[in-house]
């Protein structure tokens, strides 16, 4: 099969992709990707050795360059990571998300409608639901908890699931979604929490936490979210939503002291700041539905998971230091300008 796979330059869909060339050395991978500040084109550096992958450069909500990469590569599977997807940023500016994250999905959709295919599948967030009570462990999100987004990041989000919805009931497009919990691994941009407190423990600097770090994030490690991705898109029902979660719900407070306990790095390191707008309490996902019909459980202890992340970081000290230096935009230019 051929599949397009948008966003792949960034965090979850490089290792996603790293996953497909693996696991289904069999299938072509085409990466569609605007590499705007998050998408990293040396992540995908072994990928481009692979004679099955290929790289193209643009951006989703680009309709000419969207049905230019139809009519040469006659996908059969689309799969949309594609996102503008920091909660900080959305609030600073929405209008981006905006474009990328509804536009974007739309012009893609439009895409598949007129060229044909057998899957488009949506990447989505726990974020739609909006957030839990910090004293009501027992609840958890389902699929059929109700959406209500907290910020313009998670509700450009909202808006693409419903699109996607729309287009399996009005055009009987092919559509599965999937919404996971917070991600964490190889390749995590470093402006996020775990990368972001692992660089700045390193360097001996403050670790930022917003408010009292009391916030509950349910953890799932990156390769357990891309393996349950691809289930869904080769077996999920149509005009399903299927929740991803990894029942690994841990306090902010609590991610930054494992961090800092891993590195040998004291807790004084710790500032409390000001906490974000809107921010959402505590995620947590019922994930029984994948499970009960694809067999899906999350294969990776987040106590393993976070010690592996640490060590991946460490390992590859180059990859996020040319990011925090600028250096990975210049990489851009030598590797693409060529191309």
């Amino acid at each position: 099969m051929n599949i397009i796979v948008t966003g792949g330059a960034g965090f979850i869909g490089s290792n996603f992709i790293y996953l497909e060339l693996e696991e289904h050395p069999e299938d072509r991978i085409i990466c569609l990707d605007n590499l705007t500040y998050a998408g990293n084109l040396s992540t995908l550096e072994e990928a481009m050795k692979n004679p099955n992958f290929r790289f193209v450069k643009a951006d989703i909500a680009d309709i000419e360059a969207v049905h230019k990469l139809f009519e040469e590569e006659h996908p059969n599977i689309v799969v949309n990571f594609a996102a503008e997807s920091h909660v900080d940023r959305s609030i600073a500016d929405p209008s981006i998300f905006l474009q990328t994250n509804v536009i974007g999905t739309g012009v893609m959709m439009d895409a598949c409608r007129k060229y044909g295919i057998k899957r488009y599948h949506q990447v989505s967030t726990d974020e739609v639901y909006g957030d839990l009570s910090l004293d009501r462990t027992d609840l958890f999100f389902t699929e059929d908890t109700p959406i209500h987004a907290s910020s313009p990041y998670s509700s450009s989000k909202a808006g693409a699931d419903l699109l996607v919805l729309a287009y399996y009931r009005t055009f009987k497009l092919p559509v599965s979604i999937t919404r996971c919990s917070n991600n964490y691994g190889p390749y995590h941009f470093p402006e996020k929490l775990i990368p972001l407190m692992i660089s700045r423990a390193l360097a001996d600097e403050s670790l930022p936490v917003y408010g009292k770090g009391e916030n509950v994030r349910d953890w799932l490690y990156v390769e357990d979210h891309c393996k349950a991705i691809d289930l869904v898109m080769r077996k999920g029902r149509l005009g399903e939503v299927y929740n991803i979660g990894g029942h690994n719900e841990r306090t902010n407070l609590e991610v930054v002291k494992t961090i800092l306990r891993e590195l040998g790095k004291p807790e004084n390191l710790i500032t409390f700041v000001t906490d974000r707008h809107g921010h959402d309490r505590r995620y947590a996902i019922d994930p029984t539905k994948i499970y009960n019909e694809l067999g899906w459980l999350p294969e990776t202890k987040y106590d393993d998971g976070i010690k592996m992340t640490i060590q991946w970081y460490l390992d590859n000290k180059k990859w996020w230091e040319d990011i925090l230096s600028g250096e990975y935009t210049r990489y851009f230019e030598r590797m693409y300008s060529r191309r």
